[in-house]
């Protein structure tokens, strides 16, 4: 009990009132009432305790909807925002998801399904024995960070990347060895022709060619008649072609007439001296890069005695100085005009780089050189903008690298396959190097003697800054080591073409088992190409495809010539030399060999025309 005149707690009160009712009801029930008394306890109790709950849970509901409606609030102020952050997380992460996935290093499968699709890329005899998704590579860590500079450089605008020769001098110089003026002064009276001249070539297309223009030039300086050029049947290229099947006859003879007198076959009353062999001239009696007083020596007087004369396995035995200046240019207009491949081949070359370009004609004098097409007027809707590419001469067949006598990473399996191969192939070579001072495969790579592989080449590209999805026509024969050996260049450029993927199977069989048929379309498809891009500079096809895109590029048709001695000193460094350094390197190398330059005195014009003999300076 509290004071008096002080206020009595409520809570007390409270208490006091419970426990007197509870005692009156409990003290008013007796014996089986007690338990319905316990359960009307009970029930007031819990009623009291669940009032007590309600209003607990009353108030948290209170609070949530006010939280709620206050995040609600928050997200219709920034809702835009929100929006924005997640657009741009979400590209983010598919750009890197597609980088991931284009440049994985262990994606074998998609490089193996490219391979496949190159046919003239043809597996190695030994193939199997190396698994195509461990490809024998020599600079691994190189090759990573050319897989990054490409997936950074995929989405920049396109660097100029070769596409003009870089000298304006260049397009000064203008196509002229048809120029008919020159012909008067190579006119030959008819009653002083001295004989028959027959050439018997040896080698392939190129090789062939080189033989066909020399024959017209030795014609001409001997003052004789020139027997339509026979070709050799060589157990290397296993082709029967002969020159109308592969070249226009009538228009080759029809071009030269004024300064060359060309029949088709020796006259009947000498065949019998030529089945005799009485004025046979082998290609072991003319030393190599012969002078025009070797032929007055030795080739004239037979001729003269007999009427005719046989150059036979007839091929680079005309030198280029001193020589004549009208018989130089003779030279050039053989091989730069008077040569037209046959039809059918100038119609399959021409699908060829139609179908490289998606149909979209690039209108040139390139282009009415290979295939006697006119230069349209006016450009037909839809072919501006021809898709422009790139074509890659890769020198890797098995003879070429076991003649080189380098190491190219395979290891002992590889020593030992070479070897084999030089006793089966080379055993001249062999029996040369017996008596010789050996030279180390590292020294032979320092000096710039070994072909480039795939690998390097795919290096040189990606140092130049050519983008991954850069078109590639591929010509050449088989690579030694098959898939594996171009899974590092299928990996870094997939968009990789040949002749036998552009082509119906029905469209090449007219070409099939006629190698030098199928040389010409890969002449073709590099000499219209925007660039053309050669791994042995010492290959008549480049050499000869070079030079044809020098007379008619305008400058205007860059070809890029890896020096293989500087680059294996770039590659020697592969394993600390950092990209951007390497990018430079490659490319002041590349422009070095693109410096304008007239032909050097005793050098071929038929890879170096620019000179006054074949062009002429406006």
């Amino acid at each position: 009990m509290g004071k008096q005149g002080t206020p009595r707690s409520p809570r007390p009160e409270t208490v006091d009132k419970e426990e007197k009712f509870g005692r009156r009801s409990l003290d008013s029930l007796s014996g089986n009432d007690l338990l319905l008394g316990r359960r009307i306890y009970g029930s007031e109790v819990s009623k009291a305790q669940g009032s007590k709950h309600d209003d607990q849970s009353s108030g948290s509901s209170n609070k949530f909807s006010y939280s709620w409606k206050k995040q609600h609030s928050w997200l219709r102020r920034n809702f835009k925002s929100i929006v924005l952050m997640i657009s741009v997380t979400g590209f983010i992460f598919c750009i890197d998801s597609i980088m991931v996935s284009i440049f994985r290093s262990d994606s074998s499968a998609p490089a193996v399904q490219d391979i496949s699709r190159l046919s003239n890329v043809t597996l190695h005899k030994n193939d199997g024995a190396q698994d195509a998704s461990s490809p024998v590579q020599m600079y691994s860590r190189l090759l990573n960070l050319a897989s990054v500079s490409l997936a950074k450089n995929e989405f920049k605008p396109d660097a100029p990347n070769f596409r003009e020769e870089r000298s304006s001098k260049s397009s000064q110089w203008k196509p002229c060895a048809d120029d008919n003026k020159a012909a008067v002064a190579l006119e030959r009276s008819r009653e002083l022709n001295n004989g028959y001249v027959m050439v018997s070539a040896n080698g392939g297309l190129n090789q062939q060619r080189v033989a066909i223009c020399n024959a017209v030039a030795v014609a001409a300086l001997l003052n004789a008649t020139l027997v339509l050029p026979r070709f050799l049947y060589s157990n290397v290229w296993k082709d029967p072609s002969q020159f109308g099947d592969i070249y226009q006859e009538d228009s080759f003879i029809e071009y030269l007439k004024d300064e060359v007198n060309i029949v088709k076959d020796l006259p009947q009353h000498l065949k019998s001296t030529d089945n005799k062999n009485l004025s046979l001239v082998t290609d072991t009696e003319l030393v190599k890069e012969a002078k025009p007083v070797d032929y007055i020596e030795h080739v004239l007087p037979l001729l003269k005695k007999y009427g005719m004369v046989h150059l036979f396995g007839y091929g680079n035995r005309l030198g280029f100085d001193p020589l004549p200046f009208d018989v130089q240019r003779l030279r050039c207009k053989c091989n730069f005009h008077a040569l037209k491949f046959a039809p059918k081949i100038q119609e399959a070359g021409s699908l060829l780089v139609k179908r490289i370009r998606r149909f979209k004609t690039s209108h040139s004098r390139l282009g009415e050189a290979l295939f006697n097409e006119s230069k349209a007027k006016n450009t037909v809707k839809g072919e501006e903008n021809p898709l422009k590419y790139l074509a890659l001469h890769l020198r890797f067949e098995e003879d070429m690298v076991a003649y080189s006598l380098c190491d190219f990473g395979g290891g002992e399996i590889e020593r030992k396959e070479l070897q084999v191969y030089r006793e089966e192939h080379f055993p001249l070579l062999l029996k040369r190097l017996k008596k010789s001072k050996s030279v180390s495969p590292e020294e032979l790579r320092k000096t710039g003697k070994c072909p480039l592989t795939p690998e390097e080449a795919t290096l040189v590209l990606a140092g130049l800054g050519f983008k991954r999805g850069t078109s590639i026509y591929l010509a050449g024969s088989q690579i030694y080591g098959g898939s594996s050996r171009m899974l590092p260049l299928t990996r870094l450029y997939p968009n990789i073409v040949t002749k036998e993927t552009l082509l119906t199977p029905q469209e090449l069989a007219p070409f099939k088992n006629f190698s030098s048929q199928l040389a010409a379309l890969d002449f073709i498809a590099c000499a219209a190409s925007d660039v053309f891009a050669m791994t042995d500079s010492g290959s008549q096809l480049s050499s000869l495809v070079s030079g044809f895109r020098t007379y008619y590029g305008n400058g205007q048709a860059p070809t890029l010539r890896p020096n293989k001695k500087r680059l294996a000193a770039i590659l020697s460094d592969s394993e600390t030399i950092k990209w951007k350094i390497f990018e430079d390197r490659v490319r002041k190398m590349v422009e070095e060999g693109q410096k304008f330059r007239l032909r050097p005195y005793g050098r071929s014009i038929y890879r170096q025309p620019r000179c006054p003999e074949c062009m002429c300076k406006f």
